[in-house]
């Protein structure tokens, strides 16, 4: 018996009884790759659709300050902020041309470190007595913290106070522990204005500081001491060896927040001495204040906090990159 040439059975009818659409069958793995590609593509664009109104407000806060600033250090400028003729730079030679712009930049300089190095200095060993475990510990971290809840220009008219020549609370107390034979014109002096200024300086960002070391100390394991402890470690061996490697992130950030916040700090000098005796503590900030709200020349204020802008990003851009190398250093040395 034979039979005819074999023909291809037809494909299986769907469930409707209708064979399927052999060209729909073959659009549609190419419709979804295409579903999916535009899946992917919109997918990266939607957290930027969400930051863009947040980021576009931030960039006009940060950048009309800043050009506006930079549109009148190039300017004359009237004690009442009209722009006038263009000056170019003469606004910037007039302010290095200044004996006390000099002065002022140089006591920027001794004021932020000394506050800076004291206040880390006096921090860390404070923060570790706060971190341990002892009766009363949380009565002690209260009076510690408590001073940073108070104005900064309160604690400079408290501290002002202080040291007044007549009835002023440390020319009464060396006085009365025969220290001292008479007054000491603590803020009218230039010898003893400027250190006193200094060591309050150094007094109100203690508290600031002794948090964060605080919260660097409380990430650290307690189980390494023990371990320490256990292979014949002393205290010193334990702080050097452990504690400061631990710490120094945290001491990285607590010194160039500190610097940024000493360097613009405002009130404590501009309260206690005004910049004075005869100029001799202004600082950079005290100095622009007076430029542009005392002597009636804004165009030279603005070239001082233009200044001023660019020796804090220099700083902070060259601190990150020094301190970014040494982490990779210390890192190769272990690896």
């Amino acid at each position: 018996m034979t039979t005819g040439p074999l023909k291809p059975t037809p494909r299986a009818a769907t469930a409707n009884g209708a064979a399927p659409d052999p060209t729909r069958a073959r659009q549609s793995p190419s419709m979804s790759r295409s579903d999916r590609a535009a899946r992917n593509v919109s997918a990266p664009r939607a957290p930027w659709l969400l930051i863009v109104p947040s980021l576009a407000l931030a960039l006009f806060i940060i950048s009309y300050p800043i050009f506006n600033i930079i549109w009148q250090s190039l300017h004359d400028v009237s004690r009442f902020g009209q722009i006038r003729d263009f000056s170019g730079l003469q606004n910037f030679l007039n302010v290095f041309g200044d004996p006390v712009f000099l002065s002022a930049l140089k006591n920027t300089i001794i004021w932020t470190v000394c506050v800076v190095v004291g206040t880390v200095a006096i921090s860390v060993p404070v923060a570790l007595v706060l971190n341990q475990d002892f009766y009363g510990r949380g009565i002690a971290r209260t009076i510690v913290m408590l001073p940073w809840s108070v104005s900064l220009t309160m604690t400079a008219v408290v501290w002002r106070w202080a040291f007044n020549d007549d009835y002023g609370m440390v020319n009464v107390t060396l006085q009365k522990l025969g220290l001292i034979a008479g007054p000491i014109h603590w803020l009218a002096t230039p010898e003893y204005a400027f250190p006193v200024e200094i060591a309050v300086g150094i007094l109100v960002s203690i508290p600031f500081t002794t948090t964060i070391f605080l919260g660097g100390l409380s990430s650290v394991p307690g189980d390494i001491y023990e371990a320490a402890r256990i292979d014949g470690a002393s205290a010193w061996q334990q702080f050097r060896q452990l504690t400061l490697p631990l710490l120094k992130p945290f001491i990285n950030m607590a010194i160039l927040l500190n610097v940024i916040y000493v360097f613009n700090s405002f009130p404590i000098i501009w309260v206690m001495t005004q910049g004075g005796p005869d100029d001799s503590t202004h600082i950079l900030v005290t100095y622009l204040y007076e430029l542009g709200f005392r002597l009636g020349r804004p165009g030279e204020a603005a070239a001082v906090s233009l200044i001023m802008l660019v020796i804090l990003f220099a700083f902070s851009v060259a601190y990150l990159r020094v301190q970014a190398k040494r982490s990779g250093g210390a890192e190769g040395d272990l690896a």
